[in-house]
């Protein structure tokens, strides 16, 4: 299974023809590796509704015909665009063709595009035998634990750039509560609030726990 980052919080999942998009703000993104006309996703997956998050979700999924989850707010109004969505909520899941999405909590705030409030959340995605773990944007918090309880985390995406999310350093925490043997950092130096050193946070994980960080530059890929 290739996991390839795409710039910011977007990610894409592939394993054989499923392809799983994750957060694609592309469009507006310097940090942008592709352009949404670029991908061809067979699924949608959403952390929450703010835009660089949502991003080209709607745009993709109309010329692609791929159905978008979202949480039960955010998936509602979508699908209000004419497009697909599944809508569950936090504890909620959804078996694809390709594996299981299941959302948890993430500790953050977030609106809708039209500006109605709805649920941010980290999703535990099992695909190709093996599970990850987007968290979204969230701060640090002490159920992120309850994420390894439901079963063993192979990787864990986590926010490190700070401001709008945990830093570098509460994010070396968060691995510690996940359990993932391996660690991939986004959401970091795509505008001057959020710029980090991704290096040194790897360091801290070698240092600290029984895992490895693994920086990826925009359009490069890790495989599970």
């Amino acid at each position: 299974m290739d996991i390839r980052f795409l710039g910011h919080a977007a990610f894409t999942l592939t394993e054989g023809d499923a392809v799983v998009l994750i957060d694609p703000f592309l469009t507006g993104n310097p940090k942008a590796a592709v352009s949404a006309d670029e991908l061809n996703p067979t699924t949608i997956l959403l952390t929450h509704g703010h835009p660089d998050h949502v991003g080209d979700a709607v745009a993709i999924a109309k010329r692609t015909g791929a159905p978008v989850m979202a949480t039960t707010e955010l998936a509602g109004e979508l699908a209000e665009e004419g497009i697909e969505t599944i809508g569950p909520n936090y504890g909620g899941s959804h078996s694809f063709d390709w594996g299981v999405a299941k959302y948890f909590p993430a500790w953050h705030d977030s609106s809708t595009p039209a500006g109605k409030a709805n649920h941010p959340a980290g999703i535990r995605i099992e695909i190709g035998g093996a599970v990850v773990y987007h968290a979204g944007d969230t701060c640090l918090f002490s159920d992120l634990q309850l994420v390894g309880r439901a079963g063993p985390v192979d990787v864990a995406i986590l926010p490190i750039g700070g401001h709008f999310t945990m830093d570098r350093h509460d994010a070396v925490v968060a691995a510690d509560f996940i359990g993932a043997k391996t660690i991939i950092p986004c959401h970091y130096d795509t505008f001057p609030p959020i710029e980090t050193d991704a290096n040194a946070f790897a360091t801290d994980i070698q240092n600290t726990l029984d895992a490895t960080a693994v920086v990826l530059e925009p359009g490069a890929s890790h495989t599970v």
